[in-house]
C-alpha cells in the first residue's frame, strides 16, 4: 500500500509504503529522500540523525540522500549535487512501490546545464527493500554524471560492527589525500573512514554483532561503493548530527565515482539499483 500524506511534525510530502506483515519505508518528496524502513520483524534499518534539519533546500541528514549529478567533489557542482536538495514528483504507484521524479530542465545550476530525468523506485518487501536510480538524458548532447545511493545503517555500536565483501579491494582513502590503498579483511572502525572502494562485489555484507544481524547490500549498475563513519572530531563539527551518533551509525554507499563517470548519450537509460535484505545471524 503507498499513500502520501502529509508529514505532521515538518510540513513536508512524504510517501508511506507499508505490507500487509508490518513492514513500512518512508520517501520524502524533498530529494526522493528515503529516511526509514522498517522490516516485518521491527527493525529500523537505516539511521536518521536526531539532528537532522527537514527544511528545504536543506539535506535531510541519514536515511538515503540521492547524489546526482555529482558525488562528493568529482565534478563542477557543489557537494553531491542538486538532486537531493529538490523536489521530486510522484508519478508511480503499486502496493509496496513508489517512483519518484526529477525533470530537470538544465537551468537548475548553471554549472551543469544538462536536462535530464532522474527517477527513483523504492520497492517494499517484509524483510527487504531494493532502490532503482534511472538517469535518462532528454537533451541532446552527451552528458556525463557520478553518483550514490549515500545508505546510513544504525548500528548497536560501531565497535560491534564489520564489513565483509571488500577483502582484496583497491580504494582511495579520503583521509590520506586519495592515496590508493588495497583492503585487507574485513572493514571495521575504530577511528574516522571515509573510502572509495573501486569495482567492487555486487554483494556486501554489515555483520551486527550486538544486534546479531546481517544487512545485505546487493547492487547492480554501481561499480564502486563508499564506506564512511564521520567519527569524534567531524561528528561534532557537523550542526545537523549528534556529536556521539558516529557510534551507532556508518555509511554504506553504492556508487559511481573512482571508477570514472558514466557518459550517457542523448535518449539513453542508465540504472542502478541497491537491495537491502536482513536477516539474523
Amino acid at each position: 500500500m503507498a499513500n502520501v500524506v502529509k508529514d505532521d511534525g515538518n510540513g513536508l510530502d512524504k510517501v508511506v509504503l507499508k505490507t500487509p506483515n508490518g513492514a513500512s519505508a518512508e520517501v520524502y518528496r524533498h530529494g526522493a529522500h528515503l529516511t526509514s524502513f522498517k522490516t516485518a520483524s521491527g527493525k529500523d534499518v537505516l539511521f536518521v540523525s536526531k539532528q537532522a534539519v527537514f527544511k528545504p533546500p536543506k539535506a535531510i541528514r541519514g536515511g538515503v540522500p540521492v547524489c546526482f549529478p555529482q558525488f562528493g567533489q568529482l565534478g563542477p557542482l557543489g557537494q553531491h549535487g542538486f538532486a537531493r536538495n529538490a523536489a521530486f514528483e510522484v508519478v508511480g504507484s503499486g502496493d509496496n512501490s513508489v517512483t519518484l521524479e526529477l525533470a530537470a530542465s538544465g537551468k537548475e545550476d548553471e554549472r551543469y546545464p544538462h536536462p535530464f530525468q532522474l527517477r527513483v523506485t523504492v520497492t517494499l518487501a517484509d524483510e527487504s527493500l531494493t532502490q532503482k536510480l534511472t538517469a535518462i538524458n532528454t537533451g541532446s548532447s552527451p552528458i556525463a554524471f557520478t553518483c550514490a545511493l549515500h545508505t546510513y545503517f544504525t548500528a548497536s555500536a560501531i565497535d560491534k560492527v564489520r564489513v565483509e565483501g571488500l577483502d582484496g579491494v583497491g580504494f582511495t582513502d579520503s583521509l590520506q589525500g586519495g592515496k590508493p590503498l588495497t583492503q585487507e579483511g574485513p572493514v571495521v572502525f575504530d577511528q574516522e573512514v571515509d573510502r572509495v572502494y573501486i569495482g567492487t562485489p555486487g554483494s556486501i555484507k554489515i555483520f551486527d554483532d550486538g544486534a546479531g544481524s546481517c544487512v545485505e547490500i546487493v547492487k547492480e549498475g554501481f561499480p564502486d561503493a563508499v564506506v564512511w563513519n564521520p567519527w569524534v572530531e567531524k561528528s561534532k563539527a557537523m550542526g545537523d548530527f549528534g556529536d556521539d551518533e558516529y557510534q551507532v551509525m556508518l555509511c554504506i554507499e553504492p556508487a559511481v565515482a573512482g571508477s570514472g563517470a558514466v557518459t550517457l548519450q542523448p535518449g539513453k537509460t542508465w540504472n542502478g539499483t541497491q537491495t537491502l535484505t536482513l536477516s539474523n545471524v
